[in-house]
């Protein structure tokens, strides 16, 4: 039994010492918005946000997790929508829209520490895979995203 803070709530959780956080918050949790893709940490469609950085999930262990504050997708939106939510819908990335969770966590992390980034710095630390191709959505929304944040471009 682990207790992990997820989204601001205290969560008493049953898994094994090897089990990834993304199947502790998916399958124990039952906070399915954060998605498997890989199993390898390489498309990010797990990403979530660990002590306010984005990791992906699938190669992050929950055990490891403990004492920390977790945030999932489900955690994102407040009063109102996170302003990286909002871009995605402003700017209508998604297709399919399965691995936008794990996206928008990522920008979120990302344009938190840096909140004017140059097209090459968005290149460099946004790895996740969009298996649909909507990347110059995704570029857009993330100008949008910079906008709404009160950033330059």
């Amino acid at each position: 039994m682990i207790k992990l803070d997820i989204n601001g709530t205290m969560h008493e959780l049953e898994v094994e010492e090897d089990t990834p956080l993304l199947w502790a918050l998916r399958d124990t949790a039952k906070l399915t918005g954060t998605k498997y893709g890989c199993g390898i940490s390489a498309c990010g469609a797990c990403t979530v946000h660990v002590d306010g950085e984005a990791v992906r999930s699938c190669g992050y262990l929950a055990v490891d997790a403990v004492g920390t504050k977790i945030t999932t997708i489900e955690g994102m939106a407040t009063d109102k929508l996170h302003p990286v939510q909002q871009a995605w819908i402003d700017e209508q990335v998604p297709q399919c829209g399965y691995c936008q969770s794990g996206l928008i966590m990522a920008v979120s992390a990302f344009l938190r520490d840096n909140p004017s980034p140059s097209d090459a710095e968005i290149a460099e630390n946004i790895t996740n895979i969009c298996r649909c191709g909507t990347y110059p959505r995704i570029r857009k929304a993330i100008r949008r995203a910079i906008e709404l944040q009160g950033g330059t471009q």
